[in-house]
Protein backbone atom coordinates (compact mmCIF):
# COMPACT_ATOMS: atom_id res chain seq x y z
CA UNK A 1 0.00 0.00 0.00
CA UNK A 2 1.35 3.41 -0.99
CA UNK A 3 1.63 6.22 1.50
CA UNK A 4 2.85 9.23 -0.52
CA UNK A 5 3.99 12.04 1.76
CA UNK A 6 4.93 15.58 0.72
CA UNK A 7 8.45 16.18 2.08
CA UNK A 8 9.99 19.16 0.24
CA UNK A 9 9.75 21.67 -2.55
CA UNK A 10 11.62 20.62 -5.68
CA UNK A 11 13.18 24.12 -5.65
CA UNK A 12 14.88 23.25 -2.33
CA UNK A 13 17.06 20.67 -4.11
CA UNK A 14 20.35 21.49 -5.79
CA UNK A 15 22.19 19.34 -8.31
CA UNK A 16 24.80 17.17 -6.64
CA UNK A 17 23.83 18.03 -3.06
CA UNK A 18 21.71 16.45 -0.36
CA UNK A 19 19.15 17.86 2.04
CA UNK A 20 17.70 16.23 5.16
CA UNK A 21 13.97 15.67 5.64
CA UNK A 22 12.17 14.02 8.56
CA UNK A 23 8.73 12.77 7.52
CA UNK A 24 7.05 10.87 10.33
CA UNK A 25 10.22 11.13 12.41
CA UNK A 26 12.32 9.22 9.84
CA UNK A 27 15.78 10.62 9.01
CA UNK A 28 15.92 10.69 5.19
CA UNK A 29 18.19 12.47 2.70
CA UNK A 30 17.08 13.77 -0.69
CA UNK A 31 19.50 14.13 -3.60
CA UNK A 32 19.10 15.71 -7.04
CA UNK A 33 21.21 14.08 -9.78
CA UNK A 34 20.81 14.58 -13.54
CA UNK A 35 17.26 15.84 -13.20
CA UNK A 36 16.15 12.96 -10.97
CA UNK A 37 15.45 12.94 -7.24
CA UNK A 38 16.63 10.10 -4.99
CA UNK A 39 15.82 9.42 -1.34
CA UNK A 40 17.85 7.30 1.09
CA UNK A 41 18.11 6.80 4.80
CA UNK A 42 20.28 9.64 6.03
CA UNK A 43 22.57 7.62 8.31
CA UNK A 44 25.52 5.68 6.98
CA UNK A 45 25.36 1.97 7.79
CA UNK A 46 29.08 1.93 8.67
CA UNK A 47 29.34 4.94 10.97
CA UNK A 48 26.80 7.34 12.36
CA UNK A 49 27.38 10.07 9.78
CA UNK A 50 24.67 11.99 7.96
CA UNK A 51 24.76 11.24 4.26
CA UNK A 52 23.12 14.57 3.37
CA UNK A 53 26.48 16.11 4.40
CA UNK A 54 28.40 13.82 2.03
CA UNK A 55 29.81 14.37 -1.45
CA UNK A 56 27.76 13.34 -4.50
CA UNK A 57 29.69 11.95 -7.45
CA UNK A 58 27.58 10.65 -10.31
CA UNK A 59 24.93 8.44 -8.75
CA UNK A 60 26.94 7.77 -5.60
CA UNK A 61 26.94 9.45 -2.22
CA UNK A 62 30.23 9.45 -0.30
CA UNK A 63 29.92 9.26 3.47
CA UNK A 64 31.58 12.30 5.06
CA UNK A 65 33.00 10.18 7.91
CA UNK A 66 35.05 7.35 6.34
CA UNK A 67 34.52 8.08 2.61
CA UNK A 68 32.64 4.85 1.89
CA UNK A 69 30.07 5.13 -0.89
CA UNK A 70 26.52 4.07 -1.74
CA UNK A 71 24.61 3.97 -5.03
CA UNK A 72 21.70 6.43 -4.76
CA UNK A 73 19.59 4.34 -7.17
CA UNK A 74 19.87 1.01 -5.35
CA UNK A 75 21.24 1.76 -1.88
CA UNK A 76 24.07 -0.74 -2.45
CA UNK A 77 27.40 -0.11 -0.76
CA UNK A 78 29.94 0.52 -3.53
CA UNK A 79 33.14 1.40 -1.67
CA UNK A 80 34.66 0.16 1.59
CA UNK A 81 34.52 0.51 4.47
CA UNK A 82 30.76 0.45 3.80
CA UNK A 83 29.41 -3.06 3.22
CA UNK A 84 25.74 -2.89 4.28
CA UNK A 85 23.25 -1.18 1.93
CA UNK A 86 21.19 1.84 2.91
CA UNK A 87 17.41 1.92 2.52
CA UNK A 88 16.08 3.78 -0.49
CA UNK A 89 12.62 5.31 -0.74
CA UNK A 90 10.36 5.62 -3.81
CA UNK A 91 10.15 9.24 -5.00
CA UNK A 92 7.80 11.18 -7.25
CA UNK A 93 7.75 14.86 -8.14
CA UNK A 94 4.43 16.53 -8.88
CA UNK A 95 3.51 20.19 -9.06
CA UNK A 96 6.96 21.28 -7.87
CA UNK A 97 6.71 19.13 -4.71
CA UNK A 98 8.72 16.03 -3.77
CA UNK A 99 6.76 13.06 -2.41
CA UNK A 100 8.09 9.88 -0.77
CA UNK A 101 6.25 6.58 -0.49
CA UNK A 102 6.65 5.77 3.19
CA UNK A 103 4.23 2.83 3.02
Amino acid sequence: MSNWTDVAAEADLFEGAGIPVAPGGRDIALFAVDGEVFATDNLCTHGHARLCDGFVEGHEIECPHHQGRFDLRTGDATLAPCTEPIKIWPVKVEGGRVFLDLG
